[in-house]
């Protein structure tokens, strides 16, 4: 867990140029006040020794924000509508699964989709780089049971199970893919009650995401980080998402700007060609420019990229009437 005391001396190690922007600026305490531990117990696969939890303030010198590394108890923070309207959104940071964007892809966007009246939970999971056990695994066990929990406290989170989406972020875009196409895929023996519910989501945002790991000529960082440098052939086909497309599979919001750097625009275009081919309903906005991990509010104000948040709320609105018609 992360103190104000723990940001204060993150905050300390900064350059001084930098140090001087992130004191400028409000801290940001992770977890927030209502959070939830994912696992009761140790998580699957706990190494020894354990993760050094290592949150730092970091990004752009200019406007730095919170990363985290070594996660040992993974958790949801819980950022709730002041009008809900009974939506929720699971939201999954990227950090090219090395670290976790937990402030720009996850608290920024709970400030951007609670006005809407979407109650928001920002996962911080564990990274599969760190030591566990099935690495490859770690991230989708974390994103299955917050799936699952949120389902099962709906009602003391006043959201309705049937409208719960996930939306990812880069490496967090790829974790959000893997639970859209494999929600059911069994990676960790259930524990409790509430493994008995459906970790599918109802719907899925795509925010410059990685998708496939299968392509070499696509293989970076995110692919390294989860798979290791030896995977088993098994485990890369069952991580590289866009065949796993089915007629079933959620419906899906896209949202790339074709100048990414980083995750290339053909992620998307992969998986859109497949939920297309398998009559997947998709939206996806295609941005001129906009770079990677603009998140939901580092894109300069009257640019497109600034607007995926509000097309998202109109687009969720819309696939979720739908389904209640």
């Amino acid at each position: 867990m992360i103190s104000r005391r723990t940001l204060i001396a993150a905050t300390a190690a900064l350059p001084l140029a930098t140090r001087a922007t992130a004191q400028a600026r409000p801290q940001t305490p992770w977890p927030p006040a209502e959070h939830v531990k994912l696992w009761p117990g140790p998580p699957p696969g706990a190494p020894n020794p354990r993760p050094r939890y290592a949150p730092e303030m970091s990004g752009n010198p200019a406007d730095p924000e919170l990363w985290l590394r070594g996660v040992v108890e993974p958790v949801i923070g819980v950022f709730r509508a002041e009008r809900p309207d009974g939506r929720a959104v699971l939201s999954i940071p990227g950090g090219g699964y090395g670290f976790v964007s937990i402030e720009n892809e996850g608290i920024d966007v709970a400030r951007a989709l609670n006005p809407q009246g979407i109650t928001v939970f920002a996962l911080a999971y564990r990274l599969p780089g760190e030591g566990w056990a099935n690495r490859a695994d770690v991230p989708l066990q974390d994103a299955q049971r917050a799936m699952r929990l949120i389902r099962a406290n709906a009602a003391r989170y006043a959201i309705d199970p049937t409208r719960l989406a996930a939306l990812g972020f880069s490496a967090g875009g790829h974790l959000a893919a893997a639970l859209t196409v494999g929600h059911a895929d069994r990676v960790y023996a259930p524990i409790d009650a509430a493994d008995r519910q459906s970790a599918r989501p109802d719907a899925t945002g795509l925010v410059y995401p990685v998708t496939r790991m299968s392509d070499p000529r696509t293989r970076g960082r995110s692919t390294d980080n989860l798979l290791g440098p030896t995977p088993a052939p098994e485990t890369v086909t069952r991580y590289d998402t866009p065949p796993r497309v089915r007629a079933d599979t959620p419906p899906l919001f896209i949202a790339h700007a074709m100048d990414d750097p980083a995750a290339r625009v053909e992620e998307s275009f992969a998986i859109l060609a497949a939920a297309r081919a398998a009559n997947v309903p998709v939206e996806a906005h295609l941005f001129e420019r906009g770079g990677h991990g603009f998140g939901a509010r580092r894109a300069a104000e009257g640019t497109p990229p600034r607007e995926w948040p509000h097309l998202f709320d109109l687009w969720l609105r819309q696939r979720f009437n739908r389904t209640a018609a």
